[in-house]
C-alpha cells in the first residue's frame, strides 16, 4: 500500500532524475596559474567545492576570484586521495564529479558523465583508451603499467575496464559508502600517508565499485598536458602503491558476497578544446 511518504520520496527520486544537482570537487596544490583555464572550460554547475592542499601560492584566491559561489574545503592530510575523501564528505549534490586542478582533465567532458549516470550508470568511469579518448600527457612507462595493472584487476575481479589509473570519473552521491574512505583520521606521526591518501586513490574506487556490483558506464575522455608546474606523480612509488592496493582489496572481495558489476561504453565523437561542447547547466 502506497502511503503519503512514499509518494513524497518517489517524487524526490524522480525530480532528482530529471535534474539531479551536481557537485564538482577540484583538489588543488598551488594551482594558481592553472585554474583560469579549469574556470574557462567549466560548465554550470550546482557546487564547485575545491579542496586545498596547504597552497603557498595564491590558489584559493584565484578560485574565489573566479568562482564567488566556491566552497574552499582544507584537507586534514595530504595527497590526492585525501583531498577527494575530504571534498566528497562536504559534497551536497545528487552527483559528484572528481577533476583535477591543473587542467589535465576538460571540464567541458562533465555534461557527459553526467549523461552516463542519468542514463542508468552508478559510476561513469573516464577511460583515454577509448575510441574517442586518449592522452597528450600520458608517458610510454605510465601506459604499459597502466596497462598490466589494468588486466591484472580485470582478471582478478571480473571487469572490464580499460583505463584503470584516470582520475576523471563521476558518480551518485548514494554510492559514497561503498568507497569507505577516511576523511577524519589525523596525519599519521611519522608524515606518511594512509592508505587511498595518495594516487592509489583511482584505483581504490575502481576496486571497490566492481566489488560492490554497481553499474559502470566507461565514458571515452582526452587527457590533456599539464598546462604549468610539475606533476606530483610518480610512475614507479605510485605504480607500487596501485600494486599494493589491488592486493589488500583482493582479500575483501573474495570476502563479500559474489558481485559482478554491470558495464556500458558512451560513444563520442572526438572533441578538442578548439571545438567546444555545446553549453549545458543545471539550470
Amino acid at each position: 500500500m502506497r502511503t503519503q511518504g512514499n509518494e513524497y520520496e518517489e517524487a524526490v527520486l524522480k525530480s532528482r532524475r530529471l535534474r539531479p544537482t551536481v557537485s564538482v570537487i577540484v583538489p588543488a596544490l598551488n594551482e594558481g596559474r592553472n585554474l583560469p583555464h579549469v574556470a574557462d572550460r567549466m560548465p554550470e554547475v550546482d557546487e564547485l567545492i575545491l579542496v586545498d592542499g596547504g597552497s603557498t601560492d595564491d590558489t584559493v584566491d584565484v578560485a574565489v576570484q573566479l568562482w564567488p559561489g566556491v566552497r574552499i574545503v582544507h584537507q586534514n592530510r595530504t595527497g590526492k586521495g585525501n583531498a577527494l575523501a575530504c571534498g566528497f564528505a562536504a559534497a551536497r549534490g545528487d552527483i559528484i564529479v572528481m577533476i583535477d586542478a591543473d587542467g589535465s582533465t576538460d571540464p567541458a567532458e562533465i555534461p557527459r558523465f553526467v549523461q552516463a549516470l542519468r542514463d542508468g550508470a552508478d559510476f561513469a568511469k573516464g577511460s583515454r583508451f577509448m575510441s574517442a579518448g586518449g592522452s597528450a600527457d600520458i608517458t610510454r612507462v605510465r601506459r604499459a603499467g597502466n596497462r598490466a595493472l589494468n588486466g591484472f584487476v580485470n582478471v582478478l575481479f571480473r571487469t572490464r575496464y580499460t583505463d584503470l589509473c584516470y582520475g576523471y570519473n563521476a558518480f551518485w552521491a548514494h554510492c559514497l559508502p561503498v568507497f569507505d574512505l577516511d576523511y577524519t583520521s589525523p596525519p599519521l606521526a611519522d608524515g606518511g600517508k594512509r592508505w587511498g591518501d595518495g594516487f592509489e586513490i583511482e584505483t581504490l574506487l575502481n576496486l571497490r565499485v566492481a566489488r560492490a556490483g554497481l553499474r559502470v558506464a566507461e565514458v571515452p575522455s582526452f587527457e590533456h598536458e599539464r598546462i604549468h608546474g610539475d606533476s606530483n606523480l610518480n610512475a614507479v612509488t605510485d605504480g607500487m602503491r596501485v600494486l599494493r592496493t589491488i592486493m589488500r582489496e583482493l582479500p575483501r572481495r573474495r570476502s563479500a558476497e559474489p558481485a559482478m558489476a554491470s558495464y556500458t561504453t558512451v560513444e563520442i565523437t572526438q572533441t578538442r578544446r578548439s571545438q567546444p561542447e555545446p553549453e549545458w547547466t543545471t539550470s
